[in-house]
């Protein structure tokens, strides 16, 4: 034992040296993947107690790892390293080998557990493979059973398929059999479609409406049946013989309709003498479109012809026919023509609107709606009509009567408003008759026409009235004793009325006729002020032309109060009397114009008496002031017949006319007083006139 020990000790040094300095690697051992390390095997760990382990060889015979294991030398090197580290740490004290039977016991336990683990691991594998081997045993049973099975439904489908040969030959005789007893069936109606031909067209010769439709619709049945067997059985070829059997149907269906149509021209007629025939016409128009929507639906095949759409062609016919017979040509652009015109659309189209509703109505299917359709077939016919009349080059009367009649008279209770026609025409619902682009260009042309027959008329009142200035009497006087003229009476009637007449077509048609007028008279105003100047260089050449020069040019200022008064009556809006700037302005240059021509005539009466001053005649106390003091008078008297904002303003004239005359006068003469009495003579001579000519204007 003492040899063994020491033996043991002296090896365990070496192996320290010879191993355990090495990193610790897993040994790719079986046991060693259930956690157990190669040093730990019980054999194994005696052997290395007792100094006996078996040669390399041998170990390698045993174990065999070099099939599995390419590192098995390597790992059995680790495993000794293992084992004489284990027991040098355990034995290396001569007390410790006491316990060996214990350390023996422990690992044959310890081994036993492994072996018991290792074979219940190894039967559940077994278990498992097993089980699997009968699953996979019972499904090569089952697929060898569907095999057979497969065998004989194949040498079923075989069998059937050599019986089934014999009876394609029987499947094509009964599909011939069926299709011969088809032809059969139909052959007495194939061989009666040209008797059905003729009686046909003499039903429709006779008005028997009804009944040729009928008779149609069978040949039609029959025609379409037959197209369509041929078309779900591929035989388009055989399409082209049928439709040629059947070409007449096309003239009969032609021959319908033309009756049918020229039935709904003649619609409005009918519901009040005979209804029977338009009621009919409807039916036959149901009856197709009920054949067109079934036709639609099935959608399998289309028949030539179909759909015929003869509602829709209904109302077509019916609208062209409400077009054409109300709104052909236009009538007269002039004269009583359109006015005449215009009352009979306003006559029919309430009489045949009122058929419509009371008789149509009761004639047709609900879903028509006629009473609607005709009403807005009529607006948009009667909007058109309109709109082709007022491409025409009309007077300001005939667009009058065009905006009036559309704007007032159409939606007026004696039209679209009738108490007959309420509540189911609601004209409101259809819209303007004329757009607002068509209303506002209109209403542009009625303003030009309006202007130009304003513009013509002011100047004929402008040429009468200055012909009455060459007369031999005075102008007429108010009540006052105001010289006046019927001038600005004319021109703010004439105004005044075309403001009133557009107010009856809209309000922006009377303002745009406003504001015409406006320019107008200023313009007015100032063909006057020439008109003034003309007569005025007539009568320089002339003073004796016109004898009542003044009188009519004082006439003339109170013309002008008349008009700057009056003009704010001519505005649309009662609570707005201002008068434009620039009216305002051409009022007050008129009125300048007439006040300077009259202090022109003043100036040439006291021109001579100016000239005569400063003189000693006029020194020695003659009548000179006086002679002035007359003509003034006299112009003053004939001032007086102007009202008074001018009379004034013409007397200040006058005296700044007088005194800078006067002044001129003695400016521009030269006047040596002799003496001293000379020189006092003059400053009294003076001192008079001024006197006197101060009384004379004080007074005035």
């Amino acid at each position: 034992m003492g040899t063994a020990a020491e033996g043991e000790r002296s090896a365990g040094p070496a192996a320290h040296r010879s191993g355990l300095a090495r990193p610790r690697r897993t040994p790719r051992h079986p046991i060693a993947a259930f956690g157990t390390p190669a040093a730990s095997h019980p054999r194994l760990e005696l052997a290395l107690l007792h100094g006996e382990l078996p040669p390399a060889d041998s170990r390698r015979q045993s174990f065999s790892p070099d099939e599995e294991w390419p590192e098995a030398e390597k790992a059995e090197k680790l495993a000794r390293g293992a084992a004489l580290k284990w027991a040098s740490g355990v034995f290396y004290r001569p007390e410790k080998l006491e316990g060996l039977g214990q350390y023996r016991s422990r690992e044959t336990q310890r081994n036993r557990s492994i072996q018991s683990r290792l074979k219940s691991t190894v039967q559940s594998y077994l278990e498992g493979v097993s089980a699997g081997l009968e699953q996979l045993r019972s499904a090569a049973r089952e697929v060898q059973s569907v095999c057979q099975e497969l065998g004989a439904a194949r040498w079923a489908l075989l069998e059937g398929a050599e019986r089934g040969q014999g009876l394609r030959h029987m499947r094509a005789l009964m599909a011939e059999h069926v299709q011969l007893a088809s032809v059969v069936q139909v052959l007495p109606q194939l061989f009666s479609v040209h008797e059905v031909y003729t009686h046909t067209l003499q039903l429709l010769r006779g008005q028997r409406l009804l009944e040729a439709h009928a008779e149609l619709m069978m040949v039609e049945h029959l025609r379409d049946d037959i197209l369509s067997q041929l078309h779900l059985r591929g035989l388009h070829s055989a399409q082209a013989t049928v439709l040629s059997y059947f070409s007449g149907l096309q003239e009969l269906n032609e021959s319908l309709a033309q009756q049918l149509w020229a039935i709904v021209g003649s619609s409005l007629r009918l519901v009040r003498d005979d209804p029977v025939l338009f009621v009919t016409a409807v039916r036959i128009i149901e009856r197709e479109e009920k054949i067109d929507d079934s036709l639609l639906l099935e959608a399998s095949f289309l028949p030539p012809g179909r759909p015929k759409g003869w509602r829709q062609k209904f109302y077509h016919v019916l609208q062209a026919t409400i077009t054409g017979s109300r709104f052909g040509a236009a009538p007269e652009a002039e004269g009583p023509g359109l006015a005449g015109h215009l009352a009979a659309l306003q006559r029919d189209v309430v009489a045949e609107l009122c058929v419509v509703k009371e008789l149509m109505v009761q004639c047709v299917p609900p879903h028509y709606n006629i009473l609607s359709i005709c009403t807005a077939t009529y607006h948009q016919a009667l909007a058109s009509h309109l709109q082709d009349m007022l491409r025409e080059d009309l007077d300001k009367q005939g667009l009058f009567l065009l905006l009036e009649w559309a704007l007032r008279v159409y939606p007026s209770p004696q039209m679209m408003g009738h108490p007959d026609l309420l509540p189911d025409v609601d004209v409101s619902a259809l819209g303007p008759l004329l757009s607002p682009e068509l209303m506002e260009q209109t209403e542009r042309k009625y303003v030009v026409k309006v202007k130009a027959s304003v513009l013509e008329w002011m100047q004929r009142t402008l040429e009468v009235e200055f012909k009455e200035w060459f007369r031999e009497e005075e102008p007429e006087t108010d009540h006052q004793g105001f010289f006046q003229s019927a001038l600005p009476v004319i021109v703010m009637q004439m105004l005044n009325e075309n403001i009133q007449v557009a107010s009856l077509i809209t309000d922006s048609l009377q303002q745009k006729v406003y504001n015409m007028a406006l320019e107008e008279l200023e313009a007015f105003l100032g063909r006057v002020r020439e008109a003034l100047v003309q007569c005025g260089k007539e009568h320089q050449k002339d003073r004796s032309i016109p004898k009542y020069y003044v009188s009519y040019l004082l006439a003339m200022l109170n013309n002008n109060l008349a008009l700057s008064s009056s003009v704010s009556s001519l505005h649309p809006d009662s609570a707005r009397r201002e008068v434009p700037a620039s009216l305002q302005a051409a009022l007050d240059r008129t009125q300048k114009k007439a006040c300077q021509l009259l202090l022109e005539e003043l100036l040439l009466d006291l021109q001579p008496l100016c000239l005569q001053l400063p003189s000693r005649k006029w020194l020695s106390g003659s009548q000179l002031v006086s002679s002035m003091c007359e003509v003034i008078d006299k112009y003053t008297k004939d001032f007086s017949h102007v009202r008074k904002p001018v009379f004034t303003v013409l007397l200040a004239e006058s005296e700044l006319l007088v005194a800078s005359q006067y002044l001129r006068a003695l400016m521009q003469k030269k006047m040596v007083c002799k003496s001293e009495e000379e020189r006092a003579q003059l400053g009294e001579r003076l001192l008079q006139d001024a006197t006197q000519l101060q009384e004379l204007f004080c007074g005035l």
